[in-house]
């Protein structure tokens, strides 16, 4: 179980209601007690929600995980599966490791790069690339899906090198794209995503389980749908680069690959043979709407009057934060749609468009950009959270502001507007000991932003 140390509220009462709630909406989607809701073992039968795999019937079983949650949810299976588990191999984020998955001795476990992919996850990959080279009809392969995944499996297609796709992958970060966006080019220029698991696993069954990190939890998007039948084409990956206005920037190998693909020179993501799918179980055992959903039962039971605004939250952070200060404002004049003490839950994943060489990431910038907007407001106070631990390339999870933040930032001579034109809310909420920092949670579904408005 994750456990938050006490959230300062500024000396606020409820402090110790808000680390109760931020602690719930954690161990709801905790990978362990997620994947124990999906999967049982029953003597020899292994149930997957509602499919019986028989464990005598295969030759061998594998696991492959991969994503910053993925050694707690191996951990997990490999307890299940026992000495039924013959090999696996599990690429987490540097610093992810979940000290108990090292005593499985049928498991390798690898640290690789995020968000950028580097060296040591194309070395891990490889790995996995060979360990289903070698399957055959009679074995299974049980794959631990979660956000973080598309850095941390790559495989470059083939004429592309890794330090196109970093490039590329800098460029997609920087310029504000989705990551639906980011997901269709990783998509069409990787050998392992848009279904290539299955593709290269083939003929063996395969089975994923999957805590999305993706608006929305379409499987196709999630860690770019390496298990997934792709719908997204080259020419969706063509209109994502013109959209943004990238033929310039991109590398020219990755323009040239991504048209040739468009005149049919280079294969497609696995769509000809959708029958390779077809006895393919895709399993979402963890959601940004679960973790939601018990912050907002743990609230109540604190106290408060709460609900979900929506788990759908997008766009530039910037402007999700104008759009969530009209709903404190709200509920500060009218007690509409919920009158205090309130606790209203935001889930989604926003984007930031870089214009400054500060740090940061979406979850402090969207808390940066609150600031001078809410110390007009009484007794109030956001708390962003990236669920995963870590917001954008930084130490902490997001940041908490209240109605008297921009009154000390002031006295400290820091001006909120300075900090956000340079995209440097790290540094900003360093200097007032806001930053949240939780350290790697070891759990992956997108952000949550809690609204109070307390007595």
């Amino acid at each position: 179980m994750f456990n938050f140390d006490a959230v300062s509220i500024r000396n606020n009462p409820w402090g110790s209601r808000v680390t109760r709630i931020l602690n719930a909406s954690l161990n709801a989607v905790e990978p362990s007690t997620a994947l124990s809701h999906y999967v049982h073992r029953d003597g020899n039968l292994l149930v997957i929600s509602d499919r019986v795999y028989p464990l005598d019937e295969f030759e061998s079983i594998l696991l492959i995980g991969f994503g910053k949650a993925s050694t707690p949810m191996a951990y997990g299976m490999a307890k299940i599966l026992g000495d039924q588990l013959n090999r696996g191999i599990v690429i987490t984020k540097e610093g992810y490791i979940k000290p108990e998955i090292l005593s499985i001795e049928q498991l390798q476990i690898f640290e690789a790069g995020h968000p950028i992919p580097d060296e040591r996850g194309l070395e891990a990959t490889r790995k996995v690339q060979d360990l289903l080279s070698t399957t055959c009809a009679a074995d299974l392969v049980i794959c631990l899906i979660s956000g973080g995944g598309s850095a941390l499996l790559t495989s470059p297609a083939t004429g592309l090198t890794l330090a196109e796709i970093q490039e590329m992958t800098n460029l997609l970060l920087d310029c504000g794209a989705t990551i639906n966006e980011i997901n269709v080019l990783r998509k069409h220029v990787d050998q392992v995503k848009g279904g290539g698991i299955v593709e290269m696993a083939a003929p063996a069954k395969v089975v994923s389980l999957i805590l999305s990190d993706v608006v929305g939890d379409p499987l196709d998007i999630i860690a770019s749908g390496p298990t997934v039948l792709d719908r997204s084409t080259y020419k969706d990956a063509i209109k994502i680069i013109d959209y943004y206005d990238m033929r310039a920037k991109l590398p020219v190998s990755i323009i040239k690959f991504l048209e040739a693909g468009l005149l049919g020179e280079v294969p497609e993501t696995p769509k000809p043979e959708p029958n390779l799918f077809k006895d393919v179980q895709n399993e979402i055992i963890g959601s940004n709407y679960l973790a939601a959903k018990a912050a907002v039962e743990q609230a109540i039971i604190d106290g408060f009057r709460a609900q979900i605004l929506t788990t759908f939250l997008q766009g530039e952070a910037r402007v999700a934060a104008d759009f969530l200060m009209t709903v404190l404002k709200q509920i500060s004049i009218s007690g509409e749609p919920i009158q205090r003490p309130a606790c209203v839950v935001v889930g989604g994943e926003t984007t930031v468009k870089i214009h400054g060489n500060g740090l940061g990431g979406r979850n402090q910038e969207l808390a940066l950009a609150s600031v001078e907007s809410i110390s007009a407001l009484e007794n109030i106070a956001i708390v962003t959270l990236a669920t995963d631990g870590g917001d954008g390339p930084t130490d902490a999870a997001g940041a908490i502001v209240t109605n008297q933040t921009f009154e000390m930032a002031m006295k400290k001579k820091l001006n909120p507007n300075d900090y956000l034109l340079n995209n440097d809310s790290y540094h900003f909420f360093e200097q007032l000991g806001d930053l949240l920092k939780p350290g790697p949670t070891n759990t992956n579904v997108n952000d949550l932003t809690f609204l109070f408005a307390f007595d």
